[in-house]
């Protein structure tokens, strides 16, 4: 008899104990892993705070503090959508021990520390979507560029294919600009290129040139060499952008002795 009855204060002794020390078993944390695009930051909107950053094998983990209701948090990419999310709660197994063993004292301390609850899930899918990009906005046909602010059309970098040969080759070839709206684009001076033959893609760099203008502007090609006549042939720049390509052959005329 006497045996039985130690055995029971022992019993009552030990429940007693576990139920005052359940709460010490309940971390306040739970570790939570983000699976996302790398470089994702998560942020807690309540404080601001920084959470974590998904690297490069595309997740993170942190350690998320429990409390009693749901926390939000925002994820974030440069070229994606932001996406706001909460950490729903749940009541942890843990606390209901507490019930069971007549543990007031640590049911009420793991309800005022929040000890009570956990995260509901371990796993959150942060991929965010990305932005829509944006179409560049139209340039004006008759915008004009000037030098002294040039590049506000793209007309003026408009590239095409140059291509010129003469009979005999190595031929000096020069062009020049011929404008007759000096005011939007100026005439050049000749500028030697190379000798023939010559085929190569670039660009006009007109400064001032645009569509409505181009009818105006003229290329002129000069072609020279020793002992020959030379040879000169203009081309209209607008016949040039449209068929993308500026090009002729010389054939060239021995000079009279």
């Amino acid at each position: 008899m006497k045996t039985n009855f130690f055995t029971l204060v022992l019993c009552v002794v030990a429940a007693l104990s576990l139920s005052s020390c359940a709460t010490l078993f309940t971390k306040s944390s739970k570790e939570i892993t983000f699976k996302g695009i790398p470089g994702t930051t998560v942020i807690e909107t309540d404080k601001g705070k920084f959470v974590a950053e998904v690297g490069n094998n595309g997740f993170a983990t942190a350690k998320i503090k429990k409390r009693l209701k749901s926390k939000t948090f925002r994820a974030q990419n440069d070229g994606f959508k932001p996406y706001t999310f909460k950490l729903d709660t749940k009541i942890q197994n843990a606390f209901w021990g507490n019930i069971i063993l007549g543990g007031v004292p640590g049911m009420g301390i793991d309800v005022a520390t929040g000890k009570m609850m956990t995260w509901k899930d371990d796993v959150v899918d942060i991929t965010l979507t990305p932005l829509p990009k944006k179409d560049p906005e139209p340039v004006e046909e008759t915008q004009v560029v000037t030098r002294e602010s040039p590049g506000k059309t793209d007309m003026e970098k408009s590239i095409v294919r140059w291509y010129f040969d003469s009979d005999p080759r190595g031929a000096r070839i020069f062009y020049r600009v011929i404008s007759s709206v000096p005011d939007e684009v100026k005439n050049t001076n000749e500028t030697y290129m190379t000798t023939t033959p010559l085929e190569e893609t670039k660009p006009f760099n007109i400064i001032g040139l645009t569509y409505d203008n181009s009818p105006n502007i003229t290329i002129e090609i000069k072609v020279t060499k020793r002992g020959y006549e030379d040879q000169v042939k203009r081309f209209n720049v607008r016949q040039a952008l449209d068929q993308q390509e500026i090009s002729s052959f010389f054939e060239l005329v021995p000079k009279d002795n």
